[in-house]
């Protein structure tokens, strides 16, 4: 068991979780007040809370109470950023209108069309996932898929849309917050199955949600198990995203299905198939404990790997050692580094947005202090509407500074890997806000790209 001290109090061993399962206690706006802990806080930091919480989704978990949150160290602990609400995540105009109404005693009803009205000048679904995503099928459009790149297809359960506990950052709030019009979600395993039958050009198929490792096993097993008859033998790669080895480790080890999840995943890997684990761990603290360190050992060992990636995050990541540490950590325990992305422009994003220039430089510092096989992640990665871009590094070409671009992935393939170079801009933090480079116009991908946008736009229509 990896033995590591408290960042901020070398002298403070952080607490490890027993090899039992402490029974699953979930938190939310509604009992706020239960959270023991939360004692700590002055009467003015609890209420800000529960004004963030009227808006953007909270739910956390008795294990990421006790284990993860180093509750000396409050509110600069990052899992407690990455947990419980913050002021700072709200326009501050929309802090002060809802307070405004909580303090004056305004009904339910009156704080959820508020909420609402919040909600409506967000960016609900952020990369065109709405439009350009959504998969079709005999002229039918599918709910709850998307298939953005040629090769892989994301299904979201309709079971599986909520979490063990809820990240602040989470660019899929909509999800979460009870408007149905806003969510993406299925509950017809034979749409996707369908879907797949067609299109033999996708390989890879990525569960994900929400959590789908909320679900019952049995509930997983009837998307996935189909995938083993000879009509899906193009689909190499399953995918399943989850961040429940950071917030219920004991899903995989100890909970009353854990036996049969594993075996499923046995029978995927012996069938030949590629079961990756897409683990989102934000910070080396999610790894200490010995509850997640016998999960990874338990799907490991059905033939799974486990794959990492998260946002870099300010106030939780935005330093190269955090990243470094993690990184090693994941390679010592055999996890696959994989993405370091930039926050989506959605939601909380205002609270927790760096600019592209300080997250390179964080990604630079943070690879070179790690070994080959920590080197495998890519970053600091845009996932926007054209595709997956990536931030490669700054350059003085022709007497201007820029930053150097690829696609790792792209709507069109033949724009994957192609270098491109945007304006330098210390306070940039989107591609939407570049501007190319050498005085061009616009970026090679642009036209395309709107051309793929009107197209969809009259499919709508």
């Amino acid at each position: 068991m990896i033995n590591q001290r408290n960042a901020r109090n070398p002298g403070r061993v952080m607490a490890y979780s027993p090899l039992w399962q402490k029974p699953f206690r979930v938190f939310t706006e509604q009992n706020i007040d239960q959270i023991p802990q939360l004692r700590r806080l002055s009467e003015e930091q609890l209420f800000a809370m529960k004004v963030v919480a009227k808006v953007l989704p909270f739910r956390v978990n008795q294990y990421v109470i006790d284990e993860l949150i180093d509750w000396e160290n409050i509110p600069d602990c990052p899992i407690f950023q990455l947990t419980f609400p913050q002021k700072e995540m709200l326009e501050p105009e929309h802090f002060e209108e809802m307070a405004s109404l909580m303090s004056n005693g305004a009904s339910e009803k009156i704080l959820r069309e508020t909420a609402f009205q919040f909600h409506q000048q967000l960016n609900h679904h952020p990369a065109d996932q709405t439009t350009l995503n959504v998969p079709v099928l005999d002229d039918i459009p599918l709910p709850g898929m998307q298939h953005k790149y040629e090769r892989t297809v994301l299904f979201f359960p309709s079971q599986g849309q909520t979490c063990h506990s809820f990240c602040t950052y989470c660019f899929r709030w909509p999800q979460f917050v009870g408007d149905h019009a806003l969510r993406f979600s299925s509950r017809e395993t034979s749409h996707l199955l369908a879907y797949l039958k067609e299109h033999r050009e996708v390989t890879d198929i990525l569960v994900t949600g929400g959590d789908p490792m909320v679900m019952r096993t049995e509930v997983l097993e009837r998307i996935l198990e189909p995938l083993l008859g000879p009509q899906y033998s193009h689909i190499d790669s399953i995918r399943i995203g989850t961040k429940a080895l950071s917030f219920w480790p004991y899903r995989f080890w100890s909970d009353k299905d854990s036996d049969s999840l594993l075996r499923l995943f046995e029978r995927l890997t012996r069938a030949g198939k590629h079961v990756a684990i897409m683990a989102h761990f934000s910070h080396w603290r999610e790894l200490e404990t010995t509850a997640v360190q016998k999960a990874i050992g338990k799907i490991q060992g059905t033939g799974a790997i486990i794959r990492s990636q998260a946002p870099i995050l300010n106030h939780i990541n935005a330093d190269p050692e955090v990243w470094a540490r993690m990184w090693q950590m994941q390679v010592r325990l055999g996890i696959i580094p994989y993405y370091m992305f930039v926050a989506r422009d959605t939601g909380s994003r205002r609270h927790f947005e760096i600019p592209l220039a300080r997250a390179l430089d964080i990604y630079q510092k943070a690879i070179k202090k790690v070994s080959g096989l920590a080197r495998k992640a890519r970053g600091p990665s845009m996932s926007c509407g054209p595709g997956k871009v990536e931030v490669q590094g700054v350059a003085d070409i022709k007497g201007e500074k820029v930053f150097i671009l690829r696609f790792l992935q792209a709507r069109n393939p033949d724009w994957v890997d192609q270098p491109f170079f945007a304006a330098y801009d210390s306070q940039v933090s989107w591609l939407d806000d570049l501007r190319p480079a050498f005085g061009e116009k616009r970026f090679f991908f642009e036209d395309e790209y709107d051309a793929m946008r009107d197209a969809a736009e009259v499919m709508i229509d």
